[in-house]
Order: C-alpha cells, then structure tokens, then sequence
C-alpha cells in the first residue's frame, strides 16, 4: 500500500498543490503554538510535509518515523534537496515497538495515521507521553456511514488486491479520553471534508 510508487506518486502531488487542506490547517495551527528552535516528532510522516514545513518555520530538530522504507526514502531525498536533512533523524518501523527509544518532542504530530492503526489505545498512548508540549492529529469522522465506507474500502481491497492494509474508524471520544490521561486537552478542532483535525495542548 506505501510502496515506492505510491510515494513518488504523492510527491508529485506535493509539488504541484502543496499540502492537502488538512495538512495545511493541522501546521497552520501547531506554527501558531510555537515553533522556533521546538523539537518535531512526526509520527508516519510519509514524504514528509509536515517536517519540511515546520522547519521552514525554525523548528530545529525532526524524528520522522515511518513503517514504510519506501516513504521514509522519499522524505529524506526531499529533505536533502531542500538542504535540512541534517536535522532530520529517520526512523523505520513500528512505532509503538520503538516509542521506548525516542525521546521526548516539543510537537508530535500524526497525520492520517491513527486509522491506518488497529492497535489505537497503544499507538496514542505512547505518542502522547512523547509530547511535551503540543500533540497533532488529523482523524476520519467516526460517524457510521464514514464506517460504512471504511468497511466497504476493506473489503475492496481485500478481494481485488489481496492486500493486508486495513483502516480503522476509532471513536474520537476514545482517542480523547487517552489524551486526556495523559495531560493533554483539546485547543483547536476543526472539521475538513471527512476528516478532524485537532490540537491538544499539554495542561
């Protein structure tokens, strides 16, 4: 599913429009908390556009960390030819199997990677403890025809393509009470499309 084609395939997206409308609310909202000399802990970054972004805006160091090669790859070529891959720490795999072994970021975000999750409570657990100060996210709606669709994509995929890639509609008020453990409360909310984009703010 986040194979090499399909990230130069979003590359080439980037290039041409930029960030998607929620990506580009979701660093619009974190920029506004501060992001000068911070620490980044982008979570499933992909190509990386939230990182590039944010160290346009002065943030100093970048721990990306993505389960895909091809995506990790294709993020630190963009960072090098954007000339900051120095202050970018590129780490694959799992992260809840290696959340043990990062330090804590100033931001932590996670763009559209908490449904591409079936383990949520371990994942926003342990991406949570991690935040020192801001925590990001864009999730889908969890209404039931959102659901539905989710469903219905899985089992398309399943079938025709036999591929293992599944999404998940987890419960917001779920993924909030676990935040809400962890310090963390609720600054921004704003609703793109089907998607939610969040802020949370450590209290």
């Amino acid at each position: 599913m986040f194979n090499d084609k399909t990230a130069q395939a979003d590359l080439k997206t980037y290039y041409r429009k930029g960030p998607n409308k929620a990506t580009r609310v979701l660093i619009e909202q974190v920029s506004q908390r501060g992001v000068q000399g911070s620490a980044l802990l982008d979570i499933g970054g992909g190509i990386g556009v939230i990182q590039h972004a944010l160290v346009e805006r002065g943030a100093a160091h970048i721990t990306h960390v993505d389960a895909s090669r091809a995506y990790l790859e294709t993020a630190r070529q963009e960072a090098t030819r954007r000339g900051h891959a120095d202050r970018v720490d590129f780490r694959f795999g799992d992260f809840v199997d290696i959340a043990p072994e990062l330090e804590q970021a100033d931001i932590v975000t996670l763009d559209r990677v908490i449904c591409c999750y079936d383990d949520m409570p371990s994942l926003v657990e342990a991406s949570a403890k991690l935040a020192r100060r801001a925590y990001g996210i864009i999730i889908p709606l969890d209404r039931w025809w959102v659901a539905g669709a989710g469903k219905a994509f899985n089992a398309l995929l399943s079938i025709f393509t036999r591929n293992p890639y599944r999404m998940f509609i987890h419960p917001t008020a779920e993924i909030e009470r676990i935040l809400a453990a962890q310090g963390l409360r609720r600054e921004f909310y704003k609703r793109v499309g089907i998607w939610q984009v969040a802020v949370y703010a450590r209290s």
